[in-house]
């Protein structure tokens, strides 16, 4: 059976009890992120998926929630969540609004990196599995949640779901925030993680994947140093980087992504207000 729910609903009853528990604030759209109640009374948590991925749960005041991360190339309407449960099956629905991002355009001046050579393409496709595969990744922990530090102290130079042209080429939206400093400055963890990758990549240079439990993954891309290794664990507020101009960029940055059940999220969702 289906049950359904309104997810305005949802934001509107939960908004201010998400912020009292430290829940990243909701947006129902592309992109953004959506807080469900569960209405189970076990004493485990259930498993829920969305799109074949597994959903964070967390228990708040007594009950399951899910949070769930809506992805870039969500539609509009109706979407539905399976939820297990002592081997039961039961589905939960939800609503997306529609929502329609600005442009940005870029002129990249190493044509290089809008229109790679061949061998280029057989690295960015062997790369490509390692960097999905680290933004599907699952540790069956408490998941760290809002709010999070601010990785870097700068300007918000490209806002998250930017639909993007690169010398007048349409390419895939920016699925990330990105905060213009100068090369060199600190990056901080936002909360406690565990580092499950690090890689020098030919469009995100050299880049960091902390791991905040149940798919709640951040990375970081564009770095000059990075200071960590595969498998530390660092706490909020620890330095483990500092910004740079690695990769496709047209100027010192740091990209930051927030991916939630392999879905790139909107990071200001999970920043103080």
């Amino acid at each position: 059976m289906i049950k359904k729910i309104c997810v305005g609903v949802v934001i509107s009853v939960f908004s201010l009890s998400a912020i009292a528990v430290n829940l990243p604030k909701t947006d129902a759209v592309p992109g953004g992120i959506v807080i469900i109640p569960l209405k189970l009374n076990s004493k485990h948590a259930p498993k829920v998926y969305y799109k074949k991925s597994r959903v964070l749960v967390k228990k708040i005041n007594h009950e399951w929630r899910a949070v769930v991360g809506i992805p870039l190339s969500a539609k509009s309407g109706q979407h539905t969540l399976r939820i297990v449960e002592a081997q039961k099956n039961s589905t939960l629905a939800f609503s997306v609004r529609p929502k329609t991002y600005p442009e940005q355009r870029l002129q990249i001046k190493n044509k290089r990196m809008v229109n790679p050579y061949k061998k280029d393409l057989d690295r960015i496709f062997r790369e490509k599995k390692i960097i999905v595969a680290s933004l599907k990744h699952w540790r069956d922990t408490d998941a760290e949640l809002a709010p999070f530090l601010q990785p870097v102290t700068g300007r918000f130079s490209s806002p998250f779901g930017l639909r993007r042209f690169f010398n007048d080429q349409a390419r895939k939206p920016h699925s990330g925030l990105d905060i213009a400093a100068p090369e060199g400055t600190p990056v901080y963890a936002p909360t406690n993680g565990k580092v499950i990758n690090v890689g020098d990549y030919f469009f995100n240079g050299k880049t960091v994947f902390l791991d905040h439990g149940q798919g709640l993954i951040t990375m970081y891309c564009h770095l000059n140093s990075i200071d960590v290794k595969k498998n530390d664990v660092i706490n909020r507020g620890d330095k483990f980087a500092t910004v740079g101009m690695s990769g496709r960029v047209t100027g010192p940055h740091l990209h930051w992504s927030v991916s939630l059940n392999n879905a790139r999220v909107d990071p200001k969702l999970f920043l103080p207000n």
